[in-house]
């Protein structure tokens, strides 16, 4: 294996670790699926939709999101929305979060 896909792999490995609580970060209003694609994408966070689909019914299916089918227009969506148990975990992913890059910070 080359340097390369190594450290493409590291890297994919590391977004996976953090997709939940940036997920968790985005859904205080209600989001359909492909939007919050879009909105990830620009702020410089890609995710696949067969990635972020899964993610979505799993979170949902631990109660940190809700979610609702909205069928008013010709195309219907499925809006997720955080959940006050979402909120908690969200609150303890960023405490978890600051404390493991302070201690990488000082490792740097």
């Amino acid at each position: 294996m080359g340097r390369e896909t190594v450290e493409a792999s590291l890297a994919m490995e590391m977004r996976r670790g953090t997709i939940v609580l940036v997920v968790l970060l985005c859904l205080d209003e209600p989001v359909y699926g492909y939007n919050l694609v879009e909105k990830l994408a620009l702020r410089g966070i890609p995710v696949e939709a067969n990635t972020l689909y899964p993610l979505l019914r799993r979170l949902s299916s631990q109660g940190l999101l809700d979610n609702r089918w909205d069928t008013s227009t010709s195309k219907p969506r499925k809006y997720y929305v955080i959940t006050e148990k979402g909120k908690q975990v969200r609150g303890d992913l960023i405490d978890q979060w600051k404390k493991m890059a302070e201690a990488v910070d000082r490792m740097m």
